[in-house]
């Protein structure tokens, strides 16, 4: 089967080798993604629900590059630094998966790369 990576060119994937996502048949995995934007600036600030909604919005532009979209995403996985929050992190979730309904986790992670993200998500997509 033909492996495609999309990068982001964000200057870590070069360093800690990665891509923003890999598609393999059918099959697109997205890497975790947080909420910066291509200059590596936070966006959403202390802001549960904007980080998450964010994230979701870059996570919909990668699949579409992909020739996917949302809609063809089966799973996420949401690593949250504070799970009390869990309300505003799904709100967003569900926002834009209310009627596909992928499988999903939400975990509480101690931290994440940089104390300001509080919600890492990655996702998979199969496309017909």
């Amino acid at each position: 089967m033909q492996r495609t990576n999309y990068s982001s060119g964000a200057k870590w994937e070069d360093i800690v080798g990665y891509s923003r996502a890999v598609k393999v048949g059918n099959v697109i995995e997205v890497t975790g993604t947080v909420s910066v934007d291509e200059n590596s600036n936070l966006v959403g600030g202390n802001d549960a629900y904007e980080q998450t909604k964010f994230i979701i919005q870059k996570i919909e532009k990668v699949l579409q590059r992909a020739g996917a979209s949302l809609k063809d995403v089966v799973r996420t996985r949401m690593f949250v630094t504070d799970i009390s929050r869990w309300e505003e992190y799904g709100r967003a979730h569900g926002e834009f998966f209310k009627n596909i309904r992928p499988c999903t986790t939400m975990v509480e992670v101690s931290k994440l790369i940089s104390p300001e993200y509080l919600i890492e998500i990655e996702a998979t997509a199969i496309v017909k």
